[in-house]
C-alpha cells in the first residue's frame, strides 16, 4: 500500500484494509519505541509540530516518534509566543512550516482547521485533534490497543462513556469500531450524547448502537470501557457543564460488577472519571494505551515520509 506523502485527517481518509496495515506495521515498530533497537530511518527528516492546544501524550509521543525513528523535531507548543499573536493567519503560519519541515502536526481548537492546513500545504499534515471533529492517530492507537488486548474487534462489546457530544475521540473511534465490527453501547448524561450524525454512520456499516444513562446495567456485559472526561473547554456555558461535571465515576465497585477480563481505556487526561484504585486493577490498560501512541505514530510518521524497514 502507498502511504507515502498522504494527509492524515480524519479516520474516515482510510479503508479498513489500509488500518489493518497500519496497525499490523506498528507491531514491528514496537522495539524501536521501546528503545530495544533503533533506526536512522527518518535521518535528516524534520517534523514540525504546531499546536495551538494543550496537549502532553501527543505532542511529546509525536515527537519522541520522530527522534526514535533518526529525525528532528521544530515546531512549538503554544501559540502565544508565535506571529499567530501578531494576527498572522493560519494559512500563512502553514505555508512557513511547510517550507522548513518535511511533515506537519498540527493541533486546533477550530474543526476543519487541519484539512484547511492541508490545502496550502505541499508537506503532509497530520491532524493531532481538531476542536470537537476529528483525531484520527488517537484512533488508531484506541484500536490497536484493543486489539493487542482482546485479540480481535470484530463482535467485542464496546462501551463508549462521558461526554460524546464534544468529545473528537469517540466520534473517530465509534466510526472505526462500527467498521471493525464492534458491538456499541453510548454511555452519556441526556445533554453529552452521541452526534445523530456518528450514530447514522455506525448504521450504515450494519452496526445498532444502544445509547443509554445507565452505566451499571451496560457494563455488565462489556469487553471493553472506554471512559472520557468531561471537556469544560468545549462547553459554551458554564452552568452546562457544572451540570454535567462528574456524572460518571469508574470505581473499584462498578468493576466488580464486570467480566473479570473486561478492560478499562481512557483517552487521558483524567480528572474525575476513573478513580485511582482503578489503576492497580488488572482491568486498567489506559497507560499501556497512553505508549501505544508511540509505535503507531512511528509507523505512521516513517510510511507517511516514505520510510523502509
Amino acid at each position: 500500500m502507498n502511504f507515502k506523502h498522504r494527509d492524515v485527517i480524519s479516520i474516515k481518509d482510510f479503508t479498513k484494509e489500509e488500518i489493518e496495515y497500519i496497525l499490523e506495521y506498528t507491531k514491528r515498530m514496537i522495539p524501536y519505541a521501546t528503545g530495544e533497537k533503533h533506526t536512522t530511518l527518518l535521518k535528516q527528516q524534520i517534523l514540525a509540530t504546531l499546536f495551538f492546544e494543550p496537549s502532553t501524550r501527543t505532542r511529546l509521543s509525536f515527537e519522541s516518534a520522530m527522534h526514535r525513528l533518526g529525525g528532528n523535531v521544530i515546531g512549538f507548543a503554544e501559540p502565544s509566543g508565535t506571529s499567530q499573536k501578531k494576527g498572522e493567519s493560519l494559512a500563512d503560519t502553514i505555508r512557513m512550516a511547510d517550507s522548513y519541515s518535511d511533515a506537519i502536526v498540527i493541533r486546533h481548537p477550530q474543526e476543519g482547521a487541519a484539512r484547511l492546513a492541508a490545502e496550502f500545504s505541499e508537506a503532509p499534515i497530520v491532524n493531532a485533534g481538531d476542536g470537537a471533529g476529528q483525531h484520527p492517530t488517537q484512533c488508531l492507537l484506541d484500536l490497536f490497543t484493543i486489539q493487542t488486548e482482546k485479540k480481535n474487534i470484530k463482535g467485542k462489546n464496546v462501551i463508549l462513556l462521558g461526554d460524546l457530544k464534544y468529545g473528537r475521540t469517540v466520534h473517530s473511534l465509534a466510526y472505526a469500531l462500527a467498521l471493525f465490527k464492534a458491538n456499541l453501547t453510548f454511555v452519556s448524561p441526556e445533554t453529552l450524547k452521541m452526534p445523530k450524525e456518528v450514530i447514522q454512520e455506525c448504521k450504515e456499516f450494519g452496526v445498532e448502537p444502544v445509547s443509554t444513562t445507565n452505566l451499571e446495567k451496560a457494563i455488565k456485559e462489556a469487553d471493553v470501557l472506554y471512559a472520557t472526561r468531561i471537556q469544560k473547554e468545549r462547553f459554551p456555558d458554564a452552568e452546562e457543564y457544572n451540570r454535567v461535571v462528574g456524572s460518571y465515576k469508574v470505581s473499584t465497585a462498578l468493576l466488580q460488577q464486570a467480566k473479570e477480563d473486561l478492560i478499562v481505556m481512557h483517552p487521558l487526561p483524567r480528572v474525575v472519571e476513573i478513580d485511582p484504585d482503578v489503576d492497580k486493577t488488572n482491568h486498567a490498560v489506559y497507560f499501556t494505551q497512553a505508549f501505544n501512541g508511540l509505535p503507531v505514530r512511528m509507523a505512521l510518521l516513517s510510511l507517511i515520509l516514505g520510510g523502509k524497514t
